[in-house]
């Protein structure tokens, strides 16, 4: 027998949970157990519809508990606070130190043994990383339902002083000079300016996208070309011309210092410092590990073997300091086990990269301004899956059975960023990328063209709407989940 905890109950960790206990069968004797302090699952990509009121909270979110039930998954609503790899006086298994946030059992610990982990916490939303930033202080975000759903409310507000004749200034984009996540602030600027334009108020609104990219169309993964009838051209271009057409201004290489009410300020990577008066303003923040810690079977403390200064978990990457032109494809991981614990597997957002996907750039003060690498949507899935079908050969075939690989050096992924939600008017910019970490040994413009591709249109957003609503059915388990591709 043997007892699989996956820890957070995201896109990665979800799906890893679900692959398991359908490939070890619902009535078997192993055991698969969720740790997550959320009770629901969240479709984060459509948040940003929730965000301009296009849904609502609950067309983007379900109780995870009757999933589970449902599947024989056993669930602890608790946030994961430290890890024994190598067990304790008591049991040489390993475990790991709950807290739970919920089931009638708030505040109340537990030590949770397994023989295989999954690390899929996510992100912690680091808004404290600039002062004022978030909502707690002087900005909206729409990380999570909740949030988008209050940045709905105050993007309402908006558009009726626009309607009274005010003129207002919204700033969508990053709120500090390492964010990732990218083309979420895109998605967003433009299913506002979407908004702006169907309450038709957009002629008195000053729509602005403040961002740590270089340039437009970097999206944290160094930019793309695209190849049509032989001719190529760069993601930059592709998307400047969006940003022309609809008339978004953006403030590139810029690092947020911080937000007072009603003002942004920021650093721009020539050094010099602005401020930026606004009425509406999302930012996102930059993304940390969520704090675990980890002790050895004495009780040493081991966090900074198994974890980078980020928080982040290790794992089989090259993390060797090196300057960006000796990056390679083969330094990011591709089995996602974390050294020294072949039993354990760190996937999504949780692992550690090794290096930026973007050039590293710093202002001309010495502050990093530069998108961190992204590891959401269809890569968490990806891994998830992964790790799960690696855990059941080794439970089938024996702890030595040979881990299944998904490097993101070699993986392809898709992404379709709405530019406003409407079935007749609406839009999207679908994108394909392969690989999603370029190799520049491989392909003279770091991926291949003929899997690389751009466009723009209507049928982008029909995509998006039909991609909401199949992966909300996956995510359910309901009938024929497992054929959806992650």
């Amino acid at each position: 027998m043997a007892d699989v905890v996956i820890l957070g109950a995201g896109i990665s960790g979800h799906t890893a949970a679900l692959h398991l206990r359908r490939k070890l069968g619902r009535g078997s004797e192993h055991t698969v157990t969720v740790v997550s302090p959320n009770s629901k699952w969240n479709w984060i990509p459509s948040n940003i519809w929730v965000g301009v009121g296009k849904m609502g909270k609950p067309d983007v979110v379900f109780p995870l508990e009757p999933v589970y039930r449902k599947k024989g998954i056993g669930f602890r609503q608790a946030k994961a606070v430290a890890l024994w790899p190598e067990g304790d006086a008591d049991d040489p298994r390993g475990a790991v130190d709950v807290e739970y946030t919920g089931q009638g059992r708030a505040g109340t610990t537990e030590r949770i043994r397994y023989d295989y982990l999954v690390n899929a916490t996510g992100p912690k939303l680091r808004f404290e990383a600039t002062p004022g930033l978030g909502p707690d202080g002087h900005s909206l975000s729409v990380c999570t339902a909740d949030h988008a759903t209050e940045a709905a409310r105050s993007l309402t507000e908006t558009i009726e002083r626009l309607r009274a004749g005010e003129e207002q200034t919204l700033v969508v984009g990053m709120g500090h000079g390492t964010c990732t996540c990218e083309g979420a602030a895109f998605e967003y600027v433009f299913n506002v300016d979407h908004e702006l334009r169907e309450a038709g108020v957009r002629d008195r609104a000053r729509l602005v996208y403040l961002t740590n990219e270089e340039r437009l169309g970097d999206f944290g993964v160094d930019g793309m070309t695209f190849e049509e009838q032989g001719f190529q051209t760069s993601s930059e271009m592709w998307t400047a011309s969006l940003f022309r057409e609809r008339g978004v201004e953006a403030i590139l290489g810029a690092h947020v210092t911080k937000v007072e009410e009603g003002v942004v300020h920021y650093e721009t990577l020539d050094g010099e410092f602005h401020a930026l008066a606004f009425d509406f303003a999302m930012l996102l923040p930059p993304f940390g590990g969520v704090g675990l810690a980890a002790y050895d079977a004495e009780g040493g403390d081991i966090t900074d073997r198994l974890f980078a200064p980020s928080g982040f978990m290790k794992v089989d990457a090259d993390y060797t300091a090196k300057p960006y032109e000796e990056w390679r494809a083969q330094d990011w991981p591709e089995t996602y086990q974390t050294p020294g614990y072949d039993n354990i597997f760190a996937v999504g957002i949780a692992f550690a990269p090794p290096h930026q996907i973007s050039r590293p750039r710093t202002s001309a003060n010495g502050t990093p301004i530069a998108p961190a690498p992204p590891r959401t949507g269809m890569p968490s899935g990806v891994m998830g899956k992964t790790a799960a079908m690696t855990i059941y050969d080794r439970i089938k075939h024996g702890a030595h059975a040979e881990a299944h690989r998904a490097s993101m050096a070699h993986m392809g992924a898709a992404c379709v960023a709405s530019a406003g939600a409407d079935l007749r008017t609406g839009s999207a910019a679908a994108m394909t990328m392969m690989p999603v970490v370029p190799d520049y040994a491989r392909y003279p413009t770091g991926r291949d063209l003929a899997a690389t591709r751009g466009e723009i249109g209507l049928s982008g957003h029909w995509v998006k709407l039909m991609l909401h609503h199949l992966f909300l059915h996956k995510a359910k388990a309901r009938l024929g989940w497992q054929f959806i591709p992650e």
